[in-house]
């Protein structure tokens, strides 16, 4: 194995020393009831998936027939099976799982755990500890491919704990684009998905990551992520959440090291039913002149709960901006939503540092604007809803946004 076995106990040591270490949001999981482990066989095509699998990988976004893609790659539970490269994109980039990645290169120390901390709390240290795979991409310097890369992390079995590591690496002047779906193909499942990401974006590059999670009641989901942007470089990630959740917590991260670097994070979320949401979003400025923006649009409706956090943290010398722009509707009397803005400058003298956070009502006046139109009330709110979860999300497939407008429509009476 070319990472080194010095390297390896570094590793497991800081595991073990977090194996029980509460994460600081979210409610605490007891990881040990999910300790089924199922190995599965290569698959010859994401068509020959079952019908109820095919199912839950489209309404992430997965193309089955894979045109308009770079290249897929689909685990079920623990199991990688499938990965495939388009011909036309053979030299421009590499797709594989983390765990190949591992043995093929000696190099991928400098990528493995060195961003997300190993200890950071119990789930991280479980991903480090009994690590499933996850997906390894990698784009050659200045490769720019048309089309972007779609994964699938799947659940089909109970009391599963699908534990992915997933490196992405954008070399100098390349560009990517990222498609992920990470869903599960029962809905009555009981499990936790934790996803390590560590994303590192060279001099010039750029990655543009969309992330589209469809999970259930009875799901736990922590996902842990890291992006690491150099000189000139760009992070763009969208983050979409439109189904019921038993919990999810996570709080990405995007360190800007280099000079000229910038990040931009956009997040949908509509809480459903007892949904427990922790989300949010952070962008470290560290070099000169750096930008970041973060943008949150959030409806809870049931009894969901949404936490909608966001940090900005200068810590540049010289001059960068950034701002934060949280909203949410409340649809519901037993839902909450709470924004929690942070902007810290810390001896940041040029810093600029913004937030606006706002939450209530749809607003009654747009209402009978709408109706005074011709429009039911249902589908005002709905015209309305649709307007304020939509952030021009490039690549977000159609039959998606056509999925977030039936949920609404759905939904829509709670809020009348």
């Amino acid at each position: 194995m070319p990472i080194s076995e010095t390297r390896l106990s570094e590793i497991r040591a800081k595991a073990e020393s977090a194996k029980d270490k509460k994460a600081f949001f979210g409610p605490d999981i007891d990881l040990s009831q999910y300790n089924q482990h199922i190995e599965r066989g290569k698959i010859e095509s994401l068509e020959s998936l079952s019908h109820q699998a095919q199912e839950a990988a489209i309404l992430t976004g997965i193309n089955l027939n894979e045109e308009y893609r770079a290249g897929s790659f689909l685990q079920v539970d623990q199991s990688v099976v499938y990965e495939s490269l388009n011909k036309a994109y053979e030299g421009q980039l590499e797709i594989m799982s983390t765990s190949d990645a591992l043995t093929r290169y000696d190099w991928i120390e400098e990528y493995f755990w060195k961003s997300v901390p190993i200890d950071q709390d119990k789930y991280t240290a479980q991903a480090a500890l009994n690590m499933t795979h996850g997906y390894f991409i990698r784009v050659f310097p200045h490769q720019k491919p048309q089309y972007p890369v779609q994964s699938c992390l799947l659940v089909a079995e109970n009391y599963i704990s699908q534990n992915v590591h997933n490196i992405i690496i954008v070399e100098e002047g390349a560009e990517l684009q990222v498609i992920t779906g990470c869903t599960l193909s029962d809905s009555s499942a009981e499990g936790i998905h934790l996803g390590i990401s560590e994303f590192y974006v060279k001099k010039g590059g750029k990655l543009f990551f969309t992330m589209i999670h469809n999970w259930a009641d009875n799901f736990h989901v922590r996902p842990r992520t890291w992006a690491v942007v150099e000189e000139d470089g760009s992070f763009v990630s969208n983050y979409v959440l439109l189904k019921p959740v038993k919990s999810i917590q996570a709080f990405p991260v995007a360190h800007l090291k280099g000079d000229r670097s910038s990040a931009k994070f956009n997040t949908v979320v509509y809480g459903l039913r007892d949904s427990y949401i922790d989300l949010g979003s952070r962008i470290i400025l560290e070099g000169t002149d750096t930008r970041g923006e973060s943008v949150a649009r959030t409806i809870a409706a049931d009894k969901s709960i949404i936490f909608a956090r966001g940090d900005l943290v200068a810590k540049t010398r010289e001059y960068c901006l950034a701002h934060l722009d949280c909203r949410g509707i409340l649809f519901s009397r037993q839902a909450k939503i709470d924004a929690i803005p942070q902007l810290v400058s810390d001896g940041s003298l040029k810093a600029e540092l913004s937030h606006e956070a706002s939450i209530g009502p749809i607003s009654e006046e747009q209402v009978e604007y709408l109706m005074s139109r011709g429009i039911s009330r249902e589908d005002a709110v709905s015209v309305i809803t649709s307007g304020f979860l939509n952030l021009d999300i490039p690549y977000i497939p159609e039959f998606l946004d056509k999925n977030i407008k039936e949920v609404i429509k759905a939904t829509a009476h709670e809020a009348l």
